[in-house]
């Protein structure tokens, strides 16, 4: 028995797209207003959307309730996956002690809070974003932030708010990617664009982080560090984009970005150290503890090692290599060929892939179970403090999973369609309105990937019923995507768990929300002055008729790929473990 989508139940495509959009009038209503836990919240909204659908859109139940179960265990898997990875390499290097070096290290850097705030949030984390995405970087840099001794709620804030600049890039350029696969457009074409429209916004979002924290008077005091940090990761998110390609944009930006500012900070200081009201108001009183390379080096280990093995994760012959040795695929019995899209062709629904092994959050895993020997742990301990993260992370992982499920639930049953045609329906306003698309889908499904695969067809087709050219809209799908990044609930989970605020998610919906619209808004005016006035931003392109897939499948070069980050995690773990013993007879332990 086949079901068809209904893209316009009530016959009204405005009337329609209000019903759509009562599940997540919902959830910021929830969050914003009544302060609603998030897996509360999350599970209503999903319930809400079940009866909205098989009321209004007369999808059958079972349908919808498969719908949820999918969307459910893609939350589970990856998504959570990667999360538990993360903190886990967290965790295991505040147990170790390692922590405590790293936190010292970086306050020999600079003791000022807005200055560690863009080195960590803003650089760090869109290091982290190109490296793995999908909430790692969120959740690694929430932590180290609150393990400096940041405010929670703005440990949390600021680094959901910073995600935004890298996200399109994000994933080693996964979004664009999908994008380009989905338009029918060519992928350097997409990067160029998106490449020169998010450096306007990433040019001022450490600025913005800081003027947030401390108000506008008291950032300007560390302006330079501002324009060094800003313009560089600006600078090279342009470069890499147009002349490279998607996938390393974020990588060499935040690399860039930390370098730079480490560099500024050798020659310049602030006149003043800026702290959290509740801190100590003399914070130059404590003696900053120094330690040798070789000590630092081995603190900030997992962390070297965590990019090595990520970003090998992410390369495509490695990638066929793990699947190769290991990977599960399933539909969804009774949900495969079962929805019909309005055209009358199957909606097409992915099997779930179980790729246990080539997942980035494996990967972190891996890193976690690598680093153990240069952390000073046993493997008794690793297990330990292992359930003690899932303990951590349970309410978030039951919010992520209930969210996936509302995501899936809208998607299949066409509600985001709905919204997706009324927006559509606004002639030559258009691309105005077209990166709240992307704004709508990465809210939704909290990944700028998944919001891509969802509207970037609908962009296209869009762009050319009203004389746009589609690289706009399709581009502006994921620039504005990353507006929604910090308010999708999925991330208001990762971010609350990391921070310790397991249960006060609508106080961060509540803290990112203003920004969220405020970053969209510029990212729709930039795309409308795209569409007809500033064109010469647009790059020349050639239509793509036929994609090839771009990843190989050469196993032997994977397997190869495999054995030279083998070796070269053999190598630094030795290195470091050595220079740490020659030292250890001139320095006493911490």
């Amino acid at each position: 028995m086949n079901w068809q989508q209904i893209v316009d139940p009530f016959d009204n495509i405005a009337l329609s797209a209000l019903a759509a959009a009562i599940p997540i009038v919902f959830i910021f209503w929830a969050l914003a207003i009544k302060r609603m836990k998030g897996h509360k919240a999350s599970l209503m909204a999903l319930l809400i959307a079940i009866v909205v659908v098989t009321a209004m859109y007369r999808m059958p139940l079972q349908l919808s309730l498969l719908s949820a179960l999918y969307g459910a265990l893609y939350g589970i898997f990856p998504i959570c996956w990667i999360i538990l990875g993360a903190v886990y390499l967290f965790n295991l290097t505040v147990k170790s002690g390692q922590f405590e070096i790293i936190k010292d290290f970086m306050m020999s850097i600079t003791p000022d809070r807005r200055l560690q705030a863009i080195l960590i949030a803003f650089s760090f984390g869109a290091f982290l974003e190109g490296a793995s995405g999908f909430g790692a970087p969120i959740a690694i840099s929430t932590a180290v932030l609150v393990g400096f001794g940041f405010n929670p709620l703005y440990a949390a804030g600021l680094c959901l708010i910073a995600n935004t600049a890298p996200v399109a890039f994000g994933a080693i350029g996964t979004p664009i990617i999908t994008a380009a696969k989905i338009a029918d457009l060519p992928e350097m074409a997409i990067s160029q664009l998106v490449g020169r429209t998010l450096p306007f916004l990433s040019v001022v979002v450490p600025f913005y982080l800081v003027v947030m924290m401390a108000g506008f008077r008291k950032s300007l005091e560390v302006l330079p560090a501002i324009l060094v940090s800003g313009i560089t990761f600006a600078f090279f998110q342009w470069y890499t984009s147009n002349h490279l390609g998607p996938m390393l944009p974020d990588v060499i930006a935040g690399l860039a970005s930390i370098i730079s500012l480490i560099m500024l900070l050798k020659y310049w200081k602030p006149k003043n150290i800026w702290r959290f009201r509740e801190e100590s108001k003399e914070p130059g009183t404590a003696a900053v503890i120094r330690y040798p390379p070789a000590k630092i080096c081995r603190a900030w280990s997992p962390f070297f090692v965590m990019t090595i093995i990520v970003v090998a994760w992410g390369i495509a012959p490695v990638k066929a290599a793990l699947n190769a040795m290991g990977r599960i695929e399933f539909y969804i019995p009774g949900l495969q060929n079962a929805i019909l899209e309005p055209t009358g062709s199957p909606l097409a629904v992915e099997p779930f892939e179980f790729n246990f092994l080539s997942a980035p959050g494996t990967g972190l895993l891996v890193a976690a179970l690598v680093s153990l020997p240069l952390m000073g742990l046993r493997f008794k301990e690793a297990v330990t403090v292992f359930f003690q993260t899932l303990n951590q992370l349970k309410f978030p992982f039951i919010t992520i999973a209930l969210v996936m499920g509302f995501a899936f639930v809208a998607r299949n049953a066409g509600m985001s369609m709905t919204i997706a045609m009324a927006l559509a329906s606004t002639g030559r306003m258009f691309p105005f309105f077209s990166p709240m698309l992307g704004w709508l889908g990465v809210f939704l499904t909290g990944s700028d990937t998944s919001s891509n695969a969802l509207f970037c067809k609908l962009q296209y087709n869009s762009a050319q019923a009203t004389g746009v050219d589609p690289l706009v809209t399709v581009s502006a799908n994921a620039s504005g995507g990353v507006t929604g990044k910090m308010i999708s609930p999925q991330s208001i989970a990762i971010g609350a768990a990391s921070a310790g605020l397991t249960g006060q998610e609508s106080n961060l919906f509540r803290f990112t929300v203003k920004h969220s619209f405020v970053m969209l808004m510029v990212i729709c005016v930039i795309t409308m002055l795209q569409a007809y006035w500033i064109k010469w931003m647009v790059p020349e392109y050639k239509l793509v008729t036929e994609m090839a897939a771009t990843a190989t499948k050469d196993l032997s070069t994977g397997f190869m790929y495999l054995l030279a980050v083998a070796l070269l995690l053999a190598l630094l773990s030795a290195a470091i473990l050595l220079l740490n013993r020659s030292r250890k007879k001139y320095y006493s332990q911490p």
